[in-house]
């Protein structure tokens, strides 16, 4: 499954409680995956369980636990719409891929560009 920000960033939205996130685009799979990616990533604290079913990449049940400072760290910088959509098209215009690490350069730059 490929990893998509967008659903990283909606998904730490809403752990931290952001109002109503619509969620419905995205399958209980790539939600899950996507969960268990945050965990890996150090972004939530939580648990992941797979099972022992043929699909093996997904986990079955995610518990998540809390936002961890890195995460709250990423929202503060992600929260904004026209922040992340101005951080994702820098990406996009030096032709580098989204990964944690670029999205949080871009997000910085971003941010500087939107204060000056």
């Amino acid at each position: 499954m490929k990893r998509d920000m967008d659903l990283i960033r909606l998904l730490l939205l809403e752990k931290e409680g952001e109002g109503s996130i619509d969620l419905s685009k995205y399958s209980k799979d790539q939600i899950n995956y996507h969960l268990a990616l945050l965990i890996e990533a150090n972004l939530l604290e939580g648990k992941v369980h797979y099972s022992s079913a043929m699909n093996k990449d997904v986990p079955d049940k995610i518990w998540v636990k809390r936002i961890t400072w890195d995460g709250h760290e990423f929202l503060d910088k992600a929260r904004n719409d026209k922040i992340w959509d101005k951080a994702k098209e820098i990406i996009k215009n030096k032709g580098a891929s989204i990964s944690l690490q670029a999205i949080m350069i871009a997000l910085e730059k971003a941010i500087t560009l939107a204060m000056s």
